[in-house]
């Protein structure tokens, strides 16, 4: 899940939490096992003016885009302190994503897949539709590298495309305004999107593209979403904003036998409203089956870039909250009755970590994401390859020029589990 300090990433797998957070003076990598705890696991000076790092899960393997360079894109082993290798490319990066197979890198009209075992291009998709944020999601289970991407420059379209058959899967007609958020659950199953609006938000089955669930954030003004992410069972939904507000949806199915074992008053009204709804233009009944927030959070902030993420931390659910002011704020939630989530650990990712705030103290700000798991990588000597001009299928035909390609000398290993503990079975 991609956060931004100046650019923060907020990430997880299962029960860990990871951190990484972009500096003027580099990037730092944070790890929370505790809610009083905040541990910075690595600090990175390799280059200033850190605008995009992301982990590999808990591993040792981090990508770094810099503003100084920001067509190039640096893959480190933290641990060894050595560099993988390196890229630059015909634009500036705009985001980045990894997993166990794939590694992805999103330019405002093209796309690249790399093979996260050698680094190698594999495929360029050219010519995708405007995309000035480097909107983008890639699933991060073991047995598929799905890859969402905006359709459309002007409507909510999606594109799932399969990174590890280099294919694409489906199409999605998600909203009627153009894309803002997406995210993958941990099994890539299920697809959250959300439009430049930030009203409804709806989420899909994958590969087949159907629409599961539909949830109202708010009918009274547009929001800009920043961030969508669910909690590893897929059970929950959070979505944060531009707004003072957090929300967080709870994916159930309704089921009609349920209604009509405890015939209360709401349940009446609402049997009247879906009744209601067939007479009524599609406009009004969809908004009439949308659900509400099943809990929310009330930031002490309003108009900075936040992101969000659910994670379970000492066996109870939490809520984590990142802003761009430099706070990484854990909220406790009910899973039971949901409502308002209660402030109960404020972190400080700039500056000097020592200090811990008392949860009545301030607004949040920024702290980073990255997804948890483990690797080992080997040291490098790095040879410098250009190729003037590419085919979609990475070959070196005609088209536009990858400036520098260093690959590493040997292949990436990600199969020594005492590095890389292995993620678990996740059924959703």
């Amino acid at each position: 899940m991609v956060f931004a300090l100046r650019l923060c990433c907020l990430s997880m797998i299962m029960t860990q939490v990871s951190l990484s957070v972009g500096t003027k003076t580099g990037y730092r990598l944070f790890s929370v096992t505790a809610v009083d705890k905040l541990d910075c696991i690595h600090e990175g000076v390799e280059c200033p003016d850190v605008y995009i790092v992301e982990r590999l899960f808990s591993s040792s393997l981090v990508v770094v885009v810099s503003l100084s360079m920001p067509r190039r894109m640096n893959v480190y082993h933290f641990k060894k302190g050595t560099e993988i290798c390196n890229y630059s490319y015909s634009n500036n990066i705009l985001s980045v994503r990894l997993n166990r197979q794939r590694l992805v890198v999103c330019l405002e009209e093209s796309i690249y897949i790399h093979n996260i075992k050698d680094m190698k291009l594999l495929k360029t998709l050219l010519n995708t539709p405007t995309n000035p944020s480097g909107l983008c999601a890639l699933s991060i289970n073991h047995g598929n590298s799905f890859l969402a991407y905006p359709g459309s420059a002007t409507m909510g379209e999606i594109t799932v495309y399969d990174a590890n058959n280099l294919s694409t899967v489906t199409l999605i007609q998600a909203h009627d305004s153009p894309l803002a958020a997406l995210t993958f659950n941990a099994s890539g199953t299920k697809l959250a999107s959300a439009s430049e609006k930030g009203t409804v938000i709806r989420v899909f089955s994958i590969p087949e593209g159907q629409k599961l669930f539909e949830f109202r954030r708010g009918m009274k003004r547009y929001v800009s979403i920043s961030s969508l992410s669910f909690s590893a069972d897929a059970q929950f939904l959070c979505a944060s904003s531009n707004t003072e507000t957090v929300h967080i949806f709870k994916l159930e199915q309704h089921s009609p036998s349920q209604e009509e074992e405890s015939p209360t008053w709401s349940a009446y009204v609402g049997k009247m409203f879906t009744a209601a709804s067939t007479y009524l233009p599609s406009q009004v009944s969809d908004m009439m089956n949308q659900d509400r927030a099943f809990a929310t959070v009330r930031l002490n902030m309003f108009g900075l870039k936040n992101i969000c993420a659910l994670a379970t931390i000492q066996k109870l659910p939490r809520l984590l909250v990142a802003s761009s002011d430099g706070y990484l704020y854990i909220y406790n939630v009910d899973p039971q009755d949901g409502g308002e989530c209660v402030l109960v650990q404020k972190h400080r990712c700039q500056g000097d970590q020592k200090e811990e705030e008392n949860p009545e103290d301030v607004p949040p700000q920024p702290a980073s994401q990255t997804y948890a798991a483990t690797v080992a990588l080997p040291t490098t000597a790095p040879s410098s390859t250009t190729l003037m001009g590419y085919s979609e299928d990475g070959g070196a035909q005609r088209g536009e020029v990858i400036p520098e390609h260093e690959f590493a000398e040997g292949p990436v290993c990600l199969d020594d589990e005492n590095e890389f503990p292995p993620v678990g079975n996740q059924n959703n």
